[in-house]
C-alpha cells in the first residue's frame, strides 16, 4: 500500500477593512475557491491539474468528488486561521498560490502562512497556540481590560477550537 505524503498549511487570513465592525464570514468553500482561483490564475490549469488532485485528496477520476470534498480542513471565522492540507510534491505551488492571494469572496485579505508541516499533529499544535495568540491580541485591544476579563467571552470558544483543532484526521 503506498502512503501519500501531505504538507499541512496553517494560514492566518489578515482582513484588510477600512471598518472593523464589519467583518464578512468567509468558510471552506470560499477558500477553496479562492486558492483554486489563485493556482489557475498564477500558474494556469497545469498547475491546478497538479495541485487539484492533491487538495482534495481524490483521484483525477472522481470529479464530483474533487469539487464536493476540499482541502481545507479546518476554519475559524473568529481568528480567521484554516488548515490546508496538500500533497507533498505540490506544496511549493500551493504556497505560492496561498502567498498570492489577494481576496476571498469579495473581502481583502492578506494570507500569513503561520506554519507548515509534514504531519497534521504538528499543525494542530501550531494552530491551538497561534489561536492563543490571536485571542490574547483581541483581549489587549479590548477597550476596558480590567472589565473585559470578568465576562470574557474568549475561554469558551478556546476550549471549543482546542477540541474541534484536535479531533481533524489525516
Amino acid at each position: 500500500m503506498v502512503r501519500f505524503k501531505n504538507r499541512w498549511f496553517l494560514v492566518e487570513f489578515i482582513t484588510v477593512s477600512t471598518e472593523s465592525s464589519q467583518q464578512p464570514s468567509l468558510d471552506n468553500k470560499q477558500i477553496y475557491s479562492a486558492l483554486r482561483q489563485s493556482v489557475v490564475s498564477n500558474f494556469g490549469d497545469t498547475g491546478w491539474g497538479a495541485v487539484g488532485t492533491s487538495l482534495t485528496g481524490m483521484s483525477s477520476h472522481s470529479l464530483k468528488s474533487l469539487l464536493s470534498d476540499c482541502a481545507v480542513k479546518y476554519f475559524s471565522p473568529t481568528t480567521n486561521i484554516c488548515i490546508i492540507r496538500v500533497a507533498r510534491d505540490e506544496h511549493k505551488l500551493a504556497w505560492g498560490a496561498i502567498t498570492l492571494l489577494t481576496s476571498v469572496n469579495g473581502v481583502r485579505i492578506i494570507p500569513h502562512v503561520v506554519h507548515v508541516s509534514g504531519t497534521i499533529k504538528h499543525t494542530q499544535l501550531a494552530a491551538i497556540k497561534h489561536n492563543r495568540e490571536v485571542i490574547s491580541r483581541f483581549r489587549a485591544r479590548a477597550k476596558n481590560p480590567a472589565a473585559y476579563h470578568a465576562q470574557d467571552s474568549y475561554e469558551p470558544y478556546l476550549a471549543q477550537s482546542t477540541r474541534e483543532i484536535e479531533v481533524l484526521q489525516e
